[in-house]
């Protein structure tokens, strides 16, 4: 890498270069079961330095095959979409500025924590709602990335749906402003004789040409962050042709996003929770269309497993909750542990509602707790604006929250194997389902917790391996083979969240078949003519590749 240092210097650019061990092997993982080591992280000043480097990079492309760029801000991907045995682009150090906020809109880089970004939009009583569960730890860049999803998707959507404008690095290395046109927006560009002119003009090409099967390839769930989200770039009725739509949850795979311009919706002043403890799941096919009908802002949900794994390391809480909020903690888990003294639930489920008065949301939560108390259901009333530390419903996102961050850190014998971890079902089929899942987990005695979004049908497993001994690295294809055929025979989605990456980018083959997985890959290939960026994720994955980069030291 050398060469390419020099010629980094020589183009003009400012930011860092590393190549030194421990800069290596810390960017060798993200928050997947993978291991790349790149061999070069650079971390550009602005868009000027990542123009230089992608210019570079497509110089020296055909002289070095193996050249490539990744992307990465706070290197939470569970799918390892942020490793790459190339270079790393770090947009975490020097992109984070929270350039303008409004009580409806913002402007903000990649690079900028949600827990950062948050605060400043609620000062104008706003939201960008979109948010994972690992908010306190996710940067906004890899939250439009992967088109993330959270606990308020059921209410509001994905990131794909509140990310209006975008400032991008196309292949050629130049930063241009991506947003919604008209056709004859659309018209004008393709007129262009350069790259963005020959981008628009084949991808409307392929879009419009393939219109139909485009449109009917469409996964019939409420979110999907599997394969390239053409159905949704070009629209006969309107006219509108939005690029931004295959950018967000292309996971770096087609440019960098160097700016972001997100709409923001108006926070709720007031919240309540109703918690519902569910000892058989085969409740659900009556409990799920009732909880739906009621239309909560939010419905959650975790295992058995997780309120265990809560427990057994309640005094990690301390550290990520500080003295004040832990003893508030402890102190309202009394009243449910004698609730658990009456059995051990299969599944703890949160449904909360939003409203301008207190009273709204007290009025929506009985009527709901009236419906469904033979399910030992409770309820809690939390004021927005209250200081959270007081909220009696705390625990229980605590719980669903930050029961990942425990698997990681606490588990010492065994790892976060996250292979099966983001699937979506129609929430319809959530009784039949749930028994044919946990038989698999069982068949394969897979230890794992199981958490997610009840109201969208998306799950988060998380299994628990010895991924270093051969025996339990031997379960993970059937056992992926297994849970990805029950969830597609559901109608259901690979990923809701989380992206493809190196774990489910070799199956998008299975569920899309092989002509719309043709059509992904035209559209890279007309993005990314020369595959700079961010090989073996998504369409250019391949099982065997990803296999063989699955850690085996810790």
């Amino acid at each position: 890498m050398g060469n390419i240092i020099n010629d980094l210097k020589k183009a003009g650019f400012s930011g860092e270069i590393r190549d030194d061990p421990t800069t290596l092997d810390f960017y060798s993982h993200d928050a997947s079961m993978f291991e790349l080591r790149p061999t070069l992280v650079v971390r550009p000043k602005d868009g000027k330095d990542v123009e230089r480097l992608v210019r570079l990079a497509a110089d020296q492309k055909k002289t070095n095959p193996t050249l490539s760029l990744t992307a990465r801000s706070a290197g939470t991907d569970m799918s390892g979409g942020a490793i790459n045995d190339s270079i790393i682009v770090d947009f975490l150090k020097h992109f984070t500025k929270i350039e303008k906020v409004t009580a409806t809109s913002a402007q903000v880089q990649p690079g900028v924590f949600y827990r950062d970004f948050e605060p400043e939009t609620l000062k104008h009583k706003a939201l960008m709602p979109t948010y994972p569960a690992s908010r306190d730890l996710a940067s906004v860049g890899g939250m439009v990335n992967n088109n993330s999803g959270g606990e308020k998707s059921l209410q509001y959507g994905k990131t794909e749906d509140f990310v209006t404008e975008l400032k991008f690095v196309f292949a050629d290395g130049i930063e241009r402003t991506v947003k919604p046109l008209t056709k004859a927006e659309l018209d004008k560009k393709m007129e262009q004789k350069d790259f963005e002119g020959e981008v628009y003009r084949k991808l409307f090409i392929l879009i419009d040409g393939n219109y139909d099967q485009i449109k009917a390839a469409k996964p019939h769930v409420s979110k999907n962050s599997t394969g390239y989200n053409l159905w949704d770039v070009w629209d006969r009725k309107t006219g509108i042709f939005d690029l931004t739509k295959l950018i967000v949850g292309a996971q770096g795979t087609l440019g960098f996003t160097t700016d972001i311009h997100f709409r923001l919706v108006p926070a709720s002043p007031h919240s309540g929770l109703l918690v519902l403890f569910m000892k058989d799941i085969d409740d659900l096919g009556e409990v799920i269309p009732k909880v739906l009908e009621a239309k909560p802002a939010t419905f959650e949900s975790f295992d058995d497993a997780t309120l265990f794994l809560a427990i057994r390391f309640m005094p990690s809480f301390l550290k990520l909750l500080g003295w004040k909020r832990f003893i508030h903690l402890l102190i309202t888990l009394i009243p449910d542990g004698l609730q658990l003294l009456r059995g051990i639930p299969k599944l703890i489920m949160m449904v909360e509602f939003n409203g301008e008065t207190e009273e709204e949301v007290r009025a929506k939560i009985k009527a709901l707790h009236a419906e469904l108390k033979k399910h030992r259901a409770r309820y809690e009333i939390n004021g927005f604006e209250e200081d959270p530390t007081e909220g009696k419903s705390e625990k229980f996102w605590i719980m669903r929250r930050y029961s990942f961050q425990l698997l990681r850190s606490k588990v010492k014998d065994k790892h976060t194997a996250p292979f099966i971890d983001d699937f979506v079902v129609p929430p319809v089929h959530l009784s039949e389902f749930l028994p044919k899942l946990r038989a698999i987990i069982k068949k394969y005695k897979l230890q794992s917790t199981i958490a997610g979004h009840m109201g969208d049908g998306n799950f988060h497993v998380i299994p628990l391996m010895k991924l270093e001994d051969e025996l339990d690295r031997k379960k993970i294809l059937p056992a992926m083979k297994a849970v990805n055929k029950l969830v597609l025979h559901y109608g259901g989605s690979l990923s809701g969240e989380h992206n493809d990456g190196l774990v489910r980018g070799p199956w998008l083959e299975q569920m899309y078949g092989k002509e719309v997985l043709g059509l992904f890959k035209q559209a890279k290939a007309i993005m990314d003519p020369q595959g700079i960026f961010n090989p073996h994720k998504k369409t250019t994955a391949d099982w065997e590749y990803s296999f063989g980069h699955i850690r085996n030291h810790f």
